[in-house]
C-alpha cells in the first residue's frame, strides 16, 4: 500500500464523515438543531461547532498552519463546554459555514503535508505526532459525533441514514413492530437468566 493510497482513503472517508454529520441539520428548524436531546445536553448544531473548532486546531496549530479565523483557547477554563452549544447569537449559517471553511482549511493542509509530516498537539500526553495520526484520530472522532447526530436526528423526526441521498423515514407501524419484538427479547434474556 502506498503513502499516497492510504492518505486519500482516509481524507475520502473523513470528507464523508464530515458530510454525515451536517446533512443532519437538513430540514430541522432552529430548536431542533440546538436542544439539548441527552442529559448532557447534547446537541445537532453543538456537534458541528464542536467539529469545526477541534478539526481547525489539529490541522493547523498542530501542524503551524493556524486558522486563519479566531478561535477560542482549547486551554481556556471560562470556555469549557461552550464549544458543544450555539448561543442565541450563533446563526445556523455562521457555524456550517465554519465548519465548510475549516474543511478548505484542514483539505489544504493534507494536500501540501506527507503522512509523516510530523506535527506537535500540546493537549497530548505524547504529543510528537504525524499528519496520519491526526488524519487517524480526526476520522474517528468525526465518525463518532456522526453516530451520536445519528440517534440525534432519530429521536427528533425518525430519519435515519448516513447522506441525504439514503435518508429512510420507516413506517411507524413497522418500527412499533420491530421495537415490540427487540422488546420481546429482552424481557425473556432477562427472566430466563441470560
Amino acid at each position: 500500500m502506498t503513502d499516497d493510497y492510504a492518505k486519500a482513503r482516509l481524507h475520502n472517508n473523513l470528507r464523508a464523515a464530515r458530510e454525515a454529520v451536517l446533512w443532519k441539520l437538513d430540514g430541522l428548524g432552529e430548536y431542533d438543531i440546538r436542544r439539548p436531546l441527552t442529559w448532557t445536553g447534547t446537541n445537532l448544531l453543538g456537534l458541528v461547532k464542536h467539529l469545526s473548532l477541534w478539526e481547525a486546531r489539529y490541522f493547523g496549530d498542530v501542524f503551524g498552519r493556524p486558522f486563519p479565523e479566531p478561535l477560542p483557547r482549547w486551554d481556556d477554563p471560562e470556555q469549557d463546554g461552550a464549544e458543544m452549544w450555539a448561543t442565541e447569537r450563533e446563526t445556523r449559517e455562521q457555524i456550517t459555514n465554519r465548519y465548510r471553511r475549516v474543511w478548505a482549511h484542514t483539505d489544504a493542509t493534507i494536500a501540501a503535508l506527507a503522512l509523516d509530516a510530523p506535527g506537535h498537539v500540546p493537549w497530548w500526553s505524547s504529543p510528537e505526532v504525524k499528519l496520519v495520526d491526526i488524519m487517524v484520530h480526526l476520522l474517528g472522532e468525526t465518525a463518532r459525533h456522526a453516530g451520536h447526530a445519528d440517534i440525534l436526528r432519530e429521536q427528533l423526526d425518525h430519519t435515519t441514514g448516513t447522506t441525504a441521498a439514503f435518508a429512510v423515514q420507516e413506517d411507524a407501524a413497522a418500527m412499533g413492530a420491530y421495537r415490540a419484538k427487540i422488546e420481546t427479547a429482552a424481557k425473556a434474556a432477562v427472566a430466563g437468566g441470560a
